[in-house]
């Protein structure tokens, strides 16, 4: 498998560290070696966050992701700090609820999904990270489905597995 670098990117209290960690899970599930590397302004919720995942099967050399394949964002303030750093021919998943500009760029892959809203229609916009992330995993086959459900029923919460599966499978959907 080719190295993968993605940077989930939006305001903290939106599942950001959250969506990095159950992809990074998968890919140790899936026998990659991963890197999951989290950043957060000092507000914590409300404030910013981001974190830089890479999954590779060779060995990661640095975990900062300069050259994005994959961003994922949930706000306009990450958009504007992270449009920049996809590499040619990657890939933007945006949540278009909540991001309120065109990306600028002509030489990537956009793919606008209203995640509040679907994640309102399954029973909580609080599932919005899931939509994103099921997006992810389907456009980029980065990890199998059965990987991330594995890694969401070990690593997450159980009251909330059958929700979360819904939100990944619902943003796997929208991108078929």
């Amino acid at each position: 498998m080719a190295q993968q670098e993605i940077i989930f990117a939006g305001f903290g209290g939106q599942g950001i560290l959250s969506m990095g960690k159950f992809l990074a899970y998968a890919g140790m599930d899936a026998g990659l070696n991963v890197s999951w590397l989290p950043s957060y302004g000092p507000e914590m919720r409300g404030g910013t966050a981001n974190c830089s995942v890479i999954l590779t099967g060779d060995q990661v050399g640095s975990p900062i992701v300069a050259d994005a394949d994959t961003v994922v964002v949930m706000n306009r303030p990450s958009l504007d700090k992270f449009e920049h750093t996809i590499k040619p021919n990657g890939v933007l998943i945006v949540d278009s609820d909540l991001v309120t500009r065109i990306p600028d760029r002509k030489d990537i892959q956009v793919i606008s999904i209203p995640a509040q809203s679907l994640a309102e229609e399954i029973g909580s916009k609080t599932i919005a990270n899931m939509i994103l992330l099921g997006a992810l995993v389907a456009k980029t086959g980065i990890v199998s489905m059965d990987d991330i459900l594995k890694a969401l029923k070990d690593h997450g919460k159980e009251k909330f597995f059958e929700a979360n599966k819904k939100a990944l499978e619902k943003g796997a959907e929208f991108v078929a």
